[in-house]
Formats: C-alpha cells, sequence, structure tokens
C-alpha cells in the first residue's frame, strides 16, 4: 500500500476515538494524548481508548505494532506518582522518559535537556565546518553557510524550548560560530557583531518566533475587551489566562500573550498587517539585539 492510499485508509482513526483522547497524526505516525487529575482516571481512561481502538484495527483489518508503540507520563519536576501498566491484548507497553516527535526530542519533564543535548553536536560541527571554510571563501558566503547549517538546526522548535534555562548552551554556540565568522577574539562582546551582519540572537530569535506564532494564529487569542467588554487603556492587549503554574508561564502560549503586550504601540498598530508587522519587528528586534527575553517583557 502506497503513502497516499494508507494516510487515506487511516484518515478515520480520529473518529474512533470517542472518549477524552486527543489525536495527531502525521504521515504514518500516530500520537494519542489523554489528561487526567490523578492516576486511577487516567489509568481508566487510557483503558477505555484503548478498546475503542482494538474495534477500529478490528473493522480495518490491521494490528498495532506493540515494538513501535511507547507510552509516556509527563509531570512536573516535583511531582510523585506511580507508573501506569499501560497493556494491550494482554501485553505490555514500554514506559519511556524521552521521544522523539516530529523531529523534536521531548521527555517527560519538557525541560528539553534531550532535544538541546541532541543537537549541540550538531551545532559544533556546523562551527568546524565555518572555521575550516572561512579563510576561503567571503563573510557573504559565511553567512549564507551559518544559515544553511547553524541556523536550520538552531531555529526548529525554538518556540517550544527557547525559553529553557538550558538554551543558553546553545546561545554560546551561536556567539561562538559569530566570532568565527568575523575573526574575532573570545573575549570581544558579539552585541555589534550580530546587528552587523544583520542576523538576530537566539534570545532575539526566539522573540521573532513567538510574535510570528501569533500573527499567524489571531484566532487562537482573545484580546481583553472580547473578555470584559469594558473600554480601558489595554482594552486591545491580548488577554492573560490566570495561572499559577510556572510550567504555563513559560510555554508557547503564555509567552506569545506576554511578549505581543509588551511590543512598542508602532509595531502593534500593524498587526492587521503581517507582512508589514513581521519586517518592522524584525528591523527592531535588530537594531536592538536583545540578549534577555526580560529586556522586552
Amino acid at each position: 500500500m502506497g503513502p497516499l492510499l494508507f494516510l487515506l485508509y487511516i484518515n478515520d482513526l480520529p473518529h474512533a476515538l470517542l472518549y477524552k483522547a486527543t489525536p495527531i497524526l502525521f504521515a504514518d505516525d500516530t500520537n494519542l494524548i489523554i489528561t487526567g487529575k490523578n492516576t486511577s482516571s487516567l489509568q481508566e481512561d487510557i483503558n477505555v481508548m484503548f478498546g475503542q481502538i482494538s474495534q477500529w484495527f478490528q473493522d480495518n483489518c490491521l494490528s498495532l505494532n506493540i515494538s513501535e508503540t511507547n507510552f509516556m507520563q509527563f509531570s512536573n519536576k516535583a511531582s510523585n506518582y506511580n507508573d501506569l501498566n499501560i497493556t494491550y491484548e494482554n501485553t505490555s507497553i514500554t514506559t519511556v522518559k524521552e521521544t522523539k516527535f516530529v523531529e523534536l526530542n521531548i521527555n517527560n519533564t519538557l525541560s528539553w535537556t534531550t532535544h538541546i543535548d541532541k543537537i549541540i553536536p550538531k551545532l559544533c560541527s556546523a562551527c568546524f565546518a565555518v572555521r575550516s571554510v572561512r579563510p576561503f571563501v567571503s563573510q557573504q558566503m559565511l553567512r549564507m553557510i551559518y544559515f544553511s547549517y547553524f541556523h536550520s538546526i538552531m531555529s526548529y522548535g525554538m518556540i517550544f524550548w527557547g525559553h529553557s534555562s538550558y538554551s543558553v548552551q546553545v546561545f554560546r554556540l551561536q556567539k561562538r560560530i559569530i566570532r568565527i565568522m568575523t575573526a574575532s577574539r573570545s573575549a570581544v562582546s558579539c552585541r555589534s557583531l550580530f546587528i552587523n551582519l544583520k542576523i538576530l540572537p537566539l534570545p532575539s530569535l526566539y522573540i521573532f518566533f513567538l510574535l510570528r506564532f501569533v500573527i499567524k494564529n489571531e484566532d487562537l487569542f482573545s484580546t481583553n475587551i472580547d473578555i470584559h467588554k469594558i473600554q480601558t487603556r489595554h482594552c486591545y492587549d491580548l488577554h492573560i489566562p490566570p495561572t499559577n503554574s510556572r510550567k504555563y508561564q513559560t510555554a508557547v502560549f503564555y509567552m506569545c500573550i506576554k511578549l505581543y503586550n509588551s511590543l512598542p504601540s508602532y509595531i502593534k498598530a500593524e498587526s492587521n498587517n503581517s507582512m508589514t508587522f513581521l519586517s518592522i519587528l524584525h528591523t527592531f528586534l535588530s537594531e536592538n539585539s536583545f540578549y534577555l527575553i526580560g529586556t522586552v517583557l
């Protein structure tokens, strides 16, 4: 069966899950997300979900590849929980603490250490490649090599891990490659080098990606006036959902709102025109070359 026919064949799988499961299908990779207030309710929901999955497989003459099936239980670092025993047709499903999802390496605490550890060797190789070719090519060519071999790896999925405390390791490597490209000594500050090369430092790039997400997905956000219908000074700012969770406050949705609301008014005024907004935003970030996200907030 070819890829297209396979996708058509499994296209109705999400409709078979009628009980608290959020399916995510990407090519031939299927992920199911289930949430629960406690271990017992989570175990019950998983059992119901597997019953529905089993019925769908029988109806479509398919079988589950147990060896390629894993289970991951997400939690906060400080949480104590009992490992769930997940079985399918009397066969235990392997519990893992980290996995790869669409080339993002995810661990069960969402600390992003695993992903950063995976990309650092690739970024180091890019630094070595730039150092090797620097005597033979122009700075314009070095800049092209940077975006091809370093930026493409560093920027992938940054909206998820860019606020992690471990991202500083990637930022150090970005500074290293900038110094290599400009033949600068290690003691030289990179801020002016970033500006001259028109390359955004990691924190600025993270801000750009988040705000681009806001502009491209406006339907996911509400303004304050949508919530309380009162004309106030900040009524057209994005509404900040109340939460005490530090994990949520550093996640994509919350950070998008905080950063957008902190923008200068002349940038927010262009939010109806995405191209103009992103152009002005990029210029603003390039000229300021922010090293800390808190500088914008």
